[in-house]
């Protein structure tokens, strides 16, 4: 302690023993850089420091992505996907800037929870019977318990929890409803569905856009926040191109 103490008044005192040492020889003081001040290094290690924690956040939202895409790879494509189109939307909603960054985590990662589901149940052709189909539902779960370990996850581990409640109630895992649930979840369930709607899996073929949009328009207020099916809509068609051809759906028989 007394070594350092030291040390940080010897640090404080060089400009004054300079400037003394400089009139001492009967001349004009210089104009000497003076040493960054504590104040000045704190801000600077404050912002090492935020730029190690992006750099940490970026690195785990990759290695979660590469995790997806080495249990599905259609599954990685869509979370993909589904950010661009959720940041869309919560910036036409007037989100702020703290739950943009949530929002594009839980629309990257709203079904890291899968990983927990048997690939028997993921890759089933058939409907699910209702054992299956149970646990299927517990992915929300699933994913909520693996990052909120992770500091700075919290809040978006919370909104992947809630991505599949029902505007009415009639969701899960709480039977959130309305405000109720987080607006990044809202955002996320109504993208997660079309995009879902219009891809095309081994065992299916992927919706034609026409009938994505009547099923969404169907299930507004009930399962889908109105608000948020309409900002989405207002944008979908022009992105629909590409992203049939990566999906594997003819875009002829889809517009």
């Amino acid at each position: 302690m007394g070594e350092q103490f030291r040390i940080d008044v010897r640090f404080r005192l060089l400009p004054l023993a300079l400037l003394v040492a400089e009139m001492s020889n009967n001349q004009i003081p210089a104009l000497l850089e003076s040493p960054p001040s504590l104040g000045a290094l704190d801000s600077l290690r404050i912002k090492q420091l935020e730029e190690q924690g992006a750099a940490l956040r970026s690195s785990v939202i990759c290695a979660f992505t590469q995790l997806l895409d080495l249990k599905d790879l259609n599954t990685g494509v869509h979370s993909t996907r589904l950010a661009e189109w959720a940041m869309r939307v919560g910036q036409e909603l007037g989100l702020e800037e703290v739950e943009l960054q949530n929002l594009e985590v839980a629309a990257l990662l709203h079904d890291i929870g899968k990983v927990g589901i048997p690939d028997s149940i993921l890759r089933k052709p058939g409907r699910l019977d209702p054992e299956e189909y149970a646990l299927m539902k517990k992915h929300p779960e699933y994913g909520w318990a693996v990052l909120r370990m992770l500091p700075g996850f919290e809040r978006a581990a919370l909104e992947i929890l809630h991505h599949h409640e029902s505007f009415d109630g009639s969701g899960y895992p709480a039977g959130l409803k309305d405000t109720e649930i987080p607006v990044v979840s809202r955002i996320v369930s109504v993208i997660d569905a079309f995009d879902a709607m219009v891809s095309s899996r081994p065992y299916r073929k992927g919706l034609p856009y026409e009938e994505a949009v009547r099923r969404l328009n169907a299930a507004s207020g009930t399962q889908f926040d109105p608000l948020v099916v309409q900002s989405f809509l207002s944008f979908a068609e022009a992105e629909m191109s590409p992203v049939f051809a990566a999906t594997g759906t003819s875009v002829s028989s889809a517009l």
